[in-house]
């Protein structure tokens, strides 16, 4: 991935965004902090003119960046923080603010725009599934092809050719779901809608998921593509039950990061730039993987997303991540500008030609590669 292009984008987007960010929507806190608190359903939003629940808006989710994808050990079995723990993640995000002014204050841009954070809620992780926020056990067929993978993020690989990056080196895509998980910038999410469709377009890489609204999974199952046609981001297609939004994707691409063959291999359903996700970037997809996700409006500004991953071919057991979406119209889009001048992928292979060359008897150490 261009990294010295994204990171030049990341900064002035950075700079700009962090000027007004919403307080999160602040999910509502059960007395027991080990129980997870429902959905609030009693909101009623607006219509759209063909009467469809208006979900339309800008919503970013820079606000909840920091949350990690598992629970650290030191939360036990709480899904949420204490009082005394979330005013030290409210200290935290202040001197992330601060640094920002500063830097404001003396006309340099560095790590106090780069690396912003804010309290992100009181939740002590995405995962609300399992119960104890931690993802499921991979298959023993999964931990082979993980720890086999190769990605420039992976520790003594040879980069021979670009069949040793994975997608999101190569400026392809961060795969599905990985994509609706935030990272440390572009994290713009933008929901459109129009009678029959919801479009929902995402800032990273700009993949653009076009949701067909059918009347529900009956229809849906009906429209379903052939096993063997399959695209990075699946099929998706939606229904409203009551004023929430289900979406059913599957037909995502498969593969994993061992083949050789550069078609035969798939994006990580995780990305590990999400916090708190396994390292590598090599979780496989089998073609038994679909996702379910609920957009449900809980205030005229808030939306909580759900999404739940089932691959039984890679995971002992599903797993549901919970976000909380908050608007900002303010947010602006920046442009994702991945593959243009992206010489690392090149400065990868090359580097990894002269190691070879300098190794004695022109043998390779094994111990080349490594991650950014």
């Amino acid at each position: 991935m261009a990294r010295s292009t994204l990171k030049t984008i990341a900064i002035l987007s950075a700079s700009v965004l962090a000027l007004a960010t919403p307080v999160a929507a602040q999910e509502a806190v059960p007395d027991d902090l080990t129980t997870i608190a429902p959905v609030p359903k009693d909101f009623d939003p607006p219509r759209t003119s063909w009467g469809d629940p208006d979900l339309r808006g800008t919503f970013p989710i820079d606000n909840i960046a920091q949350l990690p994808m598992q629970r650290p050990a030191q939360f036990g079995d709480r899904f949420y923080l204490t009082d005394e723990e979330y005013a030290q993640r409210e200290e935290q995000a202040g001197r992330s603010d601060a640094a920002y002014a500063a830097e404001d204050e003396s006309g340099t841009i560095g790590m106090g725009h780069w690396v912003e954070s804010d309290a992100s809620g009181r939740r002590t992780s995405l995962l609300v599934y399992p119960e104890d926020g931690q993802l499921p056990a991979m298959t023993e067929w999964a931990q082979e092809r993980y720890k086999a993978g190769r990605s420039s993020w992976t520790p003594n690989t040879h980069f021979d050719w670009v069949s040793d990056f994975d997608t999101w080196d190569r400026c392809v895509t961060r795969g599905f779901p990985a994509s609706m998980f935030p990272f440390r910038y572009n994290n713009g999410i933008r929901v459109m809608q129009s009678p029959g469709y919801v479009i929902i377009s995402l800032e990273m890489i700009h993949d653009a998921r076009v949701i067909p609204i059918v009347d529900g999974p009956e229809a849906a199952a009906a429209m379903r593509w052939p096993e063997n046609v399959r695209t990075w981001m699946g099929q998706s297609i939606g229904w409203w039950e009551g004023n929430t939004l289900v979406i059913e994707t599957s037909n995502i691409e498969d593969g994993d990061s061992v083949s050789e063959d550069n078609y035969e291999r798939g994006p990580s359903p995780l990305n590990m730039a999400t916090f708190g996700v396994p390292p590598f970037n090599t979780i496989p997809t089998s073609a038994k993987a679909s996702v379910t996700e609920r957009l449900t409006m809980t205030g005229p500004d808030h939306i909580v997303y759900e999404l739940d991953y089932n691959d039984p071919e890679v995971f002992t057991d599903k797993w549901t991540a919970r976000l909380d979406w908050t608007r900002d119209e303010e947010y602006s889009f920046f442009e994702y500008a991945c593959h243009e001048g992206n010489v690392q992928v090149r400065n990868y292979i090359t580097a990894a030609a002269a190691g070879v060359e300098n190794t004695e008897g022109g043998a390779a150490s094994g111990e080349d590669g490594g991650g950014h």
